[in-house]
């Protein structure tokens, strides 16, 4: 029984062990974001199913999630779980291995590529950089209860970059709950949606624009929103204008 990261979308951003699994895989249940170009790499034999999540769609419940997999498992198949970005962030991860460990299942878990670094790189930028950040956040924009409370004012200093999982709905709460803490309205947002994708979109913004550009966008694939970071490219233009001035 494996858990497999799929990586943010580009079939050649998976690892080599991903692949190897993914083809040897006999069973192979699927998140929903998981795009085709990767699930064609499992072998015509095997059984695909679709057992993933989508945001404020149909979605299969969890504890049927976990009932398919422990099904699966005790049934001898190799059984490889494919969950999209990396199985450890925002990825239910422990919910399925709890119940895998309540059902004496060996697993094991294999790292894929989260959307959050393959935007930066998309941007042409770094996560972190030194003597701008000493540290990264990754976030989520709802959880159980709705949208998500965070460290605020930690969020609102300048310089302080933190990725946004599942944050489309959630951009305007956020917005205003940085500013409400102080955070600098031209503060950079970028939203970068189906990430490393042949139609991935880059949609550059400031903190006081974030929430009419995601409306205006329409967007209807995966986003992640990245606080702190620009473009490559405005980054520079932005550079040049305070050397000029």
């Amino acid at each position: 029984m494996a858990f497999v990261g799929a990586g943010p979308g580009d079939p050649e951003l998976l690892t080599l062990r991903a692949m190897r699994l993914i083809g040897a895989a006999e069973v192979l249940l699927h998140d929903q974001l998981v795009p085709q170009e990767i699930l064609d790499l499992a072998s015509e034999s095997a059984t695909l199913v679709p057992v993933g999540k989508k945001g404020f769609g149909p979605s299969m419940k969890q504890d049927a999630i976990n009932a398919l997999i422990i099904g699966h498992a005790r049934g001898g198949a190799r059984v490889v779980r494919l969950k999209s970005g990396d199985p450890g962030v925002f990825g239910r991860l422990d919910e399925e291995t709890e119940a895998l460990d309540a059902a004496g299942i060996p697993y094991h878990v294999t790292p894929g590529l989260t959307a959050a670094t393959a935007a930066a790189a998309s941007l042409g930028v770094s996560m972190t950089r030194r003597g701008r950040n000493s540290d990264l956040r990754l976030l989520t924009g709802h959880d159980v209860r709705g949208f998500a409370e965070q460290d605020w004012r930690t969020l609102a200093r300048p310089g302080a970059v933190a990725a946004i999982y599942m944050g489309k709905r959630a951009a305007r709460f956020l917005q205003g709950r940085l500013m409400m803490h102080g955070a600098d309205p031209m503060t950079p947002v970028t939203v970068v949606e189906n990430a490393s994708r042949a139609d991935e979109r880059q949609l550059p913004a400031t903190l006081a624009t974030l929430a009419a550009t995601l409306e205006a966008a329409q967007l209807d694939g995966p986003a992640v929103l990245l606080l702190g970071l620009a473009p490559q490219a405005a980054r520079a233009a932005a550079i040049a204008r305070q050397e000029v001035s």
